[in-house]
């Protein structure tokens, strides 16, 4: 059993944070196993999920917070396990690019959870479109879609959501 650790932060962007947070999670001897980082505005921001011995994972989290406060982060530490495969799942991706306007992630959000799909992974950005300066709006989705459903109908409700918020998106498997 391979034991896990997620740890967020958030500081202050600035060259080497990134070379300064690996360092601080592998001289304990932890490995990291997947991570997802960006700065937004002018924050860097990062989820990181580490993996290690019991006693590798306990010295990262003793000596992570003081690192971090070197570092100028804040971070959350927090363990986890693998989630062993029980229903089966189909990984799609979607992309939708629209005007951009308040609560289109909710929208998009509340039509995958009221047909109990996961969203497992999103990216979203806002734009000014090339010619015309239009505020726009891109939303990129990684999602989970139980193997029982009708993949067509599901297909043919998320476009005529989309037809209704008059978005362009396309809904295809995960290459």
């Amino acid at each position: 059993m391979q034991n896990l650790m997620v740890i967020t932060a958030l500081g202050h962007d600035r060259p080497g944070i990134v070379r300064e947070l690996a360092n601080a999670v592998t001289e304990t001897g932890c490995n990291i196993e997947d991570s997802r980082m960006s700065v937004l505005g002018g924050e860097f921001a990062t989820i990181l999920m580490v993996s290690g011995r019991w006693n590798e994972l306990a010295k990262l989290e003793s000596s992570l917070p003081n690192s971090a406060r070197r570092m100028g982060l804040e971070v959350h530490i927090q363990r986890t396990e693998s989630v062993e495969g029980g229903e089966q799942l189909l990984p799609y991706t979607v992309e939708v690019v629209a005007l951009d306007h308040p609560g289109l992630v909710s929208e998009l959000a509340n039509f995958f959870a009221e047909r109990e799909i996961n969203i497992r992974d999103m990216s979203t950005a806002s734009y000014a479109a090339a010619h015309t300066g239009t505020a726009m709006f891109s939303v990129m989705m990684s999602v989970d879609v139980p193997a029982g459903l009708h993949i067509a109908s599901l297909r043919d409700e998320f476009m005529a959501f989309c037809d209704q918020y008059n978005l362009d998106a396309i809904m295809e498997p995960a290459k």
